[in-house]
């Protein structure tokens, strides 16, 4: 392929021309390619062949080879009303064949309702030097077509509403100028479509309501240039499509409403630019559709109403530049931005999701989950290992955190722990008090419960100690005033303990040697109780007026009265003071 010129000009000899294939022609074309120092860069001679000998073959439906020749103004629309047809009528050419073939036109290079027979179609390495080119209306019906290294200098090329049959249709490596290429309604049949390694240039590129019901579809290591990308209502309905290592440019890329039906999708490493990207309300019935690794420059992203309720969607390890990313109001059976960079707001307001994993992530601005104006069916999400730099807007009670979180099946107890304690983190600084507390107690909760796995996972001789010791913690720093956050609960807990002291010391002397003195004669149990429960109260709160004295083993009792109270009222302190400072 030539494309590396800046001018041309063509001289045609006398002289004849024969091609490999024994083809012959009684003109040459020498074609001298220039740089812009007018210096030739490449030169080539092929035969030359007048259109109108070409509309003679069509008339005479004979096969039309123009391997290796050079071609000015061909036109259909031309042929047409030269032979008085109506201007959409269409024109059937036999065995067509053009492969490094150079077609030169003022104006437009016409194949526009052309209707070729079921052999297959060659324009590989064709050149469309100068001109727009349009195949719009045409039909390729079965056995494939091939446009492999195929150069439109042009740029404007227009595939509009053509039908290309049941066989493949290979762009590999071809080379677009600057200008609109439009495959706006376009069929490509049941073979697989290539435009891998294609050159789109600058211009836009339209694929608007166009179907693909191949087995693979592949646009892997294409260009696109500045200009919008349309895939506006496409539809693929394939096996296969690939957009791996795919370049977008700058223009606005748009599969809004794209139907994706039930394809293998990838867009692993692809690069976008600094436009606006829009997946909104497309479709997909199920499987996957990845992005691993994919960069996103500039510009927001929208993810928006998307309906993949039986897809995994994968977004890992991509970089979404500086634009905002939403999946407001879609439905995803899986969503996962694991070790994803979070620059800017991202909306994860979902309507329905089984699972979100962001894990790993680096968060720097808001990742909004919190309820507005619908509810959402998220039922995990993972914060595994995220390092939360901005914040995460949710609610306790309405995003149902601890259901989030416990409802993971693939983690473990430390690293539930750690998502707690994210959580906990991301609540104070949005001062969100009470979700606060919430996420603290499930933190300490969970890691209590990874210390005693762990330690016993290392040594289970240690069961003889971690387990009491597991024990203590969750009697006294949980339930007693659940890690200092309910200052109710450890009065509540005080009570209790106050009036357990109390009974302790009614009925010991029943059974052992001891009792408390006083100025009182001996009476019922009940004047012995509530004697008991004054000698509790001046001893757990440390007044000791000494009218009511321990004899005997109770003593001892007496010193654990004295030692709780002082530790309760300390725990009480702690708590009450730490919501007041709030």
């Amino acid at each position: 392929m030539i494309h590396t010129f800046f001018n041309y000009k063509v001289k045609i000899k006398d002289t004849p021309f024969e091609t490999e294939a024994g083809v012959k022609y009684e003109n040459t074309a020498a074609i001298s390619f220039l740089d812009e120092n007018k210096k030739e860069v490449a030169y080539i001679e092929l035969g030359f062949i007048n259109s109108e000998d070409v509309y003679k073959l069509i008339d005479e439906k004979k096969s039309i080879n123009l391997d290796f020749c050079y071609i000015e103004n061909f036109s259909l629309s031309d042929y047409r009303e030269s032979r008085n047809m109506d201007k959409k009528s269409y024109i059937k050419i036999h065995q067509f064949s053009a492969f490094n073939t150079f077609f030169d036109s003022r104006i437009i290079t016409d194949f526009s309702y052309v209707e070729f027979n079921d052999e297959y179609k060659n324009f590989e390495n064709a050149h469309f030097l100068n001109g727009s080119v349009s195949f719009h209306s045409s039909r390729f019906h079965e056995g494939g077509i091939n446009f492999s290294y195929t150069y439109f200098n042009d740029g404007d090329v227009d595939f509009s509403n053509t039908d290309f049959g049941s066989g493949e249709v290979n762009f590999k490596n071809a080379w677009f100028g600057t200008g609109h290429k439009n495959f706006q309604d376009t069929h490509f049949g049941d073979g697989n479509v290539l435009f891998v390694n294609t050159e789109f240039n600058k211009g836009d590129v339209t694929f608007v309501n166009t179907v693909f019901n191949s087995n693979r579809v592949s646009f892997k290591v294409a260009r696109f240039g500045e200009g919008k990308v349309g895939f506006h209502f496409a539809r693929f309905h394939c096996q296969e499509l690939v957009f791996e290592r795919t370049e977008f440019g700058d223009g606005k890329i748009d599969f809004r409403t794209t139907e994706f039906a039930d394809a293998k999708v990838s867009f692993n490493r692809a690069v976008f630019g600094n436009g606006e990207k829009s997946f909104e309300a497309a479709q997909h019935k199920g499987g996957k559709i990845t992005f691993r690794k994919s960069v996103w420059g500039d510009g927001n992203i929208s993810f928006e109403q998307i309906e993949f309720d039986n897809t995994i969607l994968y977004l890992d390890n991509a970089d979404f530049g500086k634009g905002n990313l939403s999946f407001n109001k879609s439905r995803i059976l899986e969503l996962s931005l694991k070790s994803c960079h979070l620059d800017y707001y991202v909306d994860l307001r979902l309507s329905k999701c089984n699972s979100i994993d962001l894990s790993d992530t680096v968060a720097r601005d808001i990742i909004d989950i919190k309820p507005y104006d619908f509810d959402l069916e998220i039922d995990t999400i993972n914060f595994s290992g995220m390092r939360l730099i901005g914040r995460v807007y949710l609610d306790w009670l309405e995003n149902d955190v601890k259901k989030l979180i416990y409802s993971q099946t693939n983690t473990s107890l430390r690293e539930k722990a750690e998502q707690f304690r994210i959580l906990k983190e991301n609540f104070n600084s949005a001062g969100q008090y009470d979700d606060e507390d919430k996420a603290y107690i499930q933190f300490k909760r969970n890691e209590s419960k990874a210390i005693l796995h762990e330690s016993l996972k290392r040594n289970k001789i240690s069961v003889l100690w971690q387990y009491p010791a597991y024990a203590f913690k969750m009697l006294v720093f949980d339930k007693m005033g659940l890690y200092a956050t309910s200052p109710i609960r450890v009065i509540f807990s005080n009570i209790v303990i106050y009036f357990f002291f109390a009974f302790l010391y009614t009925v010991i002397p029943y059974f052992t040697d001891s009792s408390l003195t006083s100025a009182q004669p001996d009476q019922s149990f009940w004047i012995k109780f509530w004697d008991a429960a004054y000698y509790t109260g001046i001893t757990y709160f440390t007044v000791g007026y000494g009218d009511i004295l321990p004899v005997g083993s109770i003593r001892y009792l007496a010193d654990i009265t004295a030692f709780t109270g002082v530790f309760m009222m300390s725990y009480f302190t702690v708590a009450f003071v730490r919501k007041i400072l709030r």
